[in-house]
């Protein structure tokens, strides 16, 4: 493309336009962690993500009086949203968007044993967004898996691999909880 100094715009042909029009999505998609990441599920950092999931469920069983949901409540809308559409809005936001911003700066992807700034700062923000609708210890007690998602966020450069795990840590907590009462009016 070309400057048109007397109209003060660029010039040039429509593919050209197009091939940066392209360009700029890809950037975007980049930054907001949707780019595609083909058998994550197979890596062992991955699987021992889902297995710390599991482990917590079991010590969580072992050790609180859980009340498992039924049949009909895991085929509900309410159990659905809280298992799924949370998940993806939540890692949108705070993994894709919050984090994927973070990471632009030189700053952001500065690491201490692979904990990123922007992994850290992005998980610090996602204890203050459960804080408003959770008790306290229950927002504090989201650090940890905030952290596994958000290395996760690092490690594949995308957010699906953050979605999927996000949903399974959902599913199994709510499955042996129950849904919160608010949730169940849906």
């Amino acid at each position: 493309m070309q400057l048109d100094r007397e109209n003060n715009r660029h010039t040039g042909s429509l593919g050209e336009h197009m091939m940066h029009e392209r360009d700029k999505g890809r950037a975007v998609s980049s930054t907001l962690g949707l780019t595609w990441c083909p058998a994550f599920y197979r890596d062992p950092v991955f699987s021992g993500a889902m297995l710390a999931g599991v482990g917590f469920w079991l010590g969580l069983w072992l050790c609180v009086a859980v009340q498992p949901i039924t049949l009909a409540q895991v085929l509900s809308p309410a159990f659905f949203a809280l298992a799924v559409w949370q998940p993806i809005l939540e890692e949108l936001f705070f993994r894709g968007y919050c984090q994927g911003q973070l990471r632009r700066q030189s700053w952001g992807r500065q690491s201490w044993r692979g904990l990123t700034v922007a992994n850290s700062l992005t998980s610090l923000l996602f204890v203050v967004g459960h804080w408003w609708a959770h008790p306290p210890l229950w927002a504090i007690a989201v650090l940890l898996p905030s952290l596994i998602l958000g290395y996760c966020r690092d490690r594949y450069r995308s957010i699906y691999p953050c979605i999927v795990l996000h949903a399974f840590y959902n599913a199994g907590y709510f499955s042996l909880t129950g849904l919160p009462q608010a949730s169940i009016s849906l």
